[in-house]
């Protein structure tokens, strides 16, 4: 999925959870940040295959944005109190494995690789479902928000 549905279900999850603080700094980081990291990373040897040519379908992936790194997630998440990393962690992967691109679960401890969930289904179709719900459950946590803004910008206070 591209970095938009990753930044409204980490948003609508937020909101659901109603995190605070450093919360949300970690639910950011876990289910938003790591393509930041982890797309640079892959970047040098991408440019030196292709060069400037788009290649669809590229493996962009690096064993961050896998399952396996649940085996540094998990502690971390145990050392610093919150279960927030683990589970947006979880999110984030989880819109990864929707989509049709290869995905190496197990990389670099095994080459197994699976291709996404739900492989009748558009990742077009997958991607734009995702951001409305996403969008449709923002508006609605975030109601009592909207309302005190529209109030204050209508009533001139």
């Amino acid at each position: 999925m591209t970095i938009i549905p990753h930044l409204l279900l980490t948003t609508a999850g937020i909101q659901a959870l109603g995190l605070e603080g450093r919360d949300i700094i970690f639910a950011y980081a876990f289910g938003y940040g790591i393509d930041v990291i982890d797309h640079p990373i892959k970047l040098p040897l991408y440019l030196r295959k292709n060069g400037r040519k788009n290649e669809k379908n590229y493996h962009w992936r690096t064993p961050l944005q896998e399952p396996i790194a649940l085996l540094w997630i998990i502690p971390l998440s145990i050392y610093l109190g919150t279960y927030v990393p683990t589970l947006f962690f979880v999110s984030h992967f989880f819109l990864d494995y929707l989509v049709s691109y290869e995905k190496r679960p197990f990389y670099p401890f095994s080459t197994y690789s699976t291709e996404g969930l739900l492989p009748r289904c558009s990742d077009t179709a997958k991607e734009l479902l995702t951001c409305m719900i996403c969008g449709v459950f923002i508006v609605i946590l975030g109601y009592e928000h909207l309302a005190e803004f529209a109030t204050n910008i209508f009533s001139g206070s």
